[in-house]
């Protein structure tokens, strides 16, 4: 498929009825507002508009604002380069939104994944992980990398991962003689979007030391693997500039960007 077939079949599948939202948390549509949140400890919000934002933008905007003040939540206004209006992203800094690091939306077919090698190092190994023990692991690792504290990894994760096991898979790549003793070299995770045809990839981070030595793309093909075997079709990933070039020559697609536009109460 083309990038811009595999955009449209994106676009229908995931966007227009927001199946990426994480399971557990509330799903609205407000008018053409897709709002996601958690109410509780560690909770927040996501927005997004792929129908566009109508003619009253700043309106639309304000009251996604007032409803997640009055709830104490910040939340994030997930947007992409196509979106409408154009100026979205001007007018969400007007209302005071603060713009985080754009993404590119990477694209394809499994089977395009599945067709290159996955070899690791002797020196390392592979597994899924389940242990409480493994999720601070690859928390301390993230945060080494991006410095966003352990929660999200530690907490949010695990829980997704204990209460939604069947639409989440977790690996990572450690020292084979250190094991759980060592530091997680690399950690990735797959979440599964039910009747869409997509499975979603995430985390990927590595160590420095470790970097260009094939772990990226071993534990890549290792989650294209679990995607075909469940019958998935196709893989999205949003790719920081690290991984994008990476994803193309093993055969995926960037087919346009994302940015984030985060408020806090």
């Amino acid at each position: 498929m083309t990038p811009d077939e595999l955009l449209e079949v994106f676009h229908r599948r995931i966007r227009l009825p927001d199946a990426d939202t994480i399971p557990g948390w509330k799903q609205e549509l407000d008018g053409l507002v897709h709002r996601s949140y958690f109410e509780g400890e560690g909770g927040g919000g996501f927005v997004e508009t792929p129908r566009g934002l109508g003619d009253d933008p700043d309106a639309v905007i304000a009251a996604q604002i007032a409803f997640f003040r009055e709830r104490g939540l910040e939340f994030e206004w997930k947007t992409y380069a196509y979106d409408e209006p154009a100026d979205l992203g001007e007018r969400l800094l007007a209302a005071g939104f603060v713009r985080a690091d754009s993404e590119t939306l990477i694209l394809g077919e499994v089977d395009a994944i599945l067709a290159r090698p996955g070899a690791l190092p002797s020196k390392v190994r592979l597994r899924d992980v389940e242990e409480p023990a493994d999720f601070h692991r690859i928390a301390v690792l993230m945060d080494s990398l991006w410095h966003n504290g352990l929660e999200r990894i530690e907490d949010r994760l695990a829980a997704e991962y204990r209460m939604f096991p069947d639409r989440l898979e977790v690996t990572l790549i450690e020292e084979a003689l250190k094991g759980p003793d060592g530091p997680a070299l690399t950690a990735a995770w797959i979440r599964f979007h039910p009747e869409t045809g997509f499975a979603s990839l995430w985390g990927g981070g590595t160590l420095p030391e470790w970097r260009r030595q094939g772990l990226y793309s071993a534990i890549l093909v290792h989650r294209a693997k679990k995607a075909k075997a469940r019958g998935y079709e196709f893989l999205r990933v949003d790719a920081s500039e690290d991984s994008r070039p990476i994803l193309q020559k093993l055969g995926l697609h960037a087919v346009t960007t994302t940015t984030p536009y985060e408020w806090k109460p």
